[in-house]
């Protein structure tokens, strides 16, 4: 399985623009410039791309490990931030870091603690990046 996304941008670092669109179209021309990633501009920035990609991917294999412990969730959310670091030669992304709640009828918050850390571990997305990924796990009761 294979998946395409673009990016075209125009100009130079601080005074250029681009815009990046996905195969499903999903997003479509969605501006990216300077001001989107290092200020409060307009549009979006590769860091909040990979911040929804990877709470995604999390999610969805939290839901996974859940259910191999026969534990069906009614829900999960997931934010994600994803700090963007300047280091020597430029930037890095130094961390990543989750904000998991999760309503999951009959779990505990030992068995979901154990379920999240397997999935932080082992969805796709965090196996591509090697920053520091941290989260934080909440229980949802009624």
């Amino acid at each position: 399985m294979k998946r395409k996304a673009s990016a075209h941008w125009e100009g130079s670092l601080k005074d250029g623009k681009g815009t990046v669109s996905t195969e499903s179209g999903v997003l479509s021309d969605q501006a990216y410039s300077f001001r989107t990633r290092f200020e409060d501009g307009k549009g979006t920035n590769p860091e909040e791309l990979l911040g929804v990609a990877h709470a995604g991917c999390f999610s969805m294999a939290l839901s996974m490990v859940l259910g191999e412990s026969d534990y069906v969730p009614d829900s999960i959310d997931t934010k994600a931030e994803v700090e963007l670091t300047e280091v020597e030669g430029g930037f890095e992304i130094s961390a990543i870091h989750f904000d998991v709640h999760a309503k999951v009828p009959g779990a505990d918050e030992v068995a979901l603690l154990e379920a999240a850390n397997t999935a932080k571990v082992n969805c796709p997305v965090s196996k591509a990046l090697k920053p520091d990924i941290t989260m934080d796990v909440h229980l949802v009761n009624d």
